[in-house]
């Protein structure tokens, strides 16, 4: 029976420890980057699960102190905001960021693109099909983002605009045909 109350004398310390753990969540994801919350680049990803292994286990670890698990979570509030600061720099964005990458050029699947972003033909007219693209052919290109979206450009579009000029540049920058 023991495996089901626990410790139970200790369960107010718990409450009060996964208040305070999500009040401090709570504000320093709010001090923090909004982009933590919308579409994750990899060190967003690791800040996130990082952030719930800290909290989480400060609530329920009896062995954990509030303290040391408050400090832990700002560290790491602290690193994921030096780590965006640094993306800043076009040197340094290599090492957080995926290359913009061209899935879909001129109407036709790049298949070593697919399967180097791990992803099937299936994914990608999924995709297409949730978006209103019910043929490839209609697609002038189909990038797959850093932070892992799908944009389609649309045939009639032109190269020069500068948003797609952008990201085929970035994608060539990276060795891609």
């Amino acid at each position: 029976m023991d495996w089901i109350v626990g410790n139970w004398p200790h369960l107010p310390a718990v409450v009060g420890k996964v208040a305070l753990m999500y009040a401090v969540a709570l504000v320093g994801l709010r001090a923090g980057q909004r982009r933590t919350l919308a579409q994750w680049t990899i060190t967003d990803f690791i800040t996130a699960v990082a952030v719930g292994a800290v909290v989480g286990r400060t609530a329920v670890a009896s062995t954990q102190s509030f303290l040391t698990g408050a400090a832990a979570l700002l560290t790491l509030i602290v690193m994921h905001r030096l780590a965006s600061l640094l993306r800043m720099h076009p040197k340094l964005r290599r090492l957080f960021d995926h290359p913009v990458r061209v899935l879909v050029a001129h109407g036709e699947l790049r298949t070593a693109q697919l399967r180097r972003c791990g992803l099937t033909d299936d994914d990608v007219f999924s995709h297409l099909r949730e978006h209103g693209v019910l043929d490839v052919a209609h697609v002038k290109y189909l990038l797959f983002e850093a932070e892992g979206a799908l944009t389609i450009v649309p045939r009639g579009t032109d190269d020069q605009a500068p948003l797609v000029q952008a990201a085929l540049d970035r994608s060539a920058a990276n060795g891609q045909p």
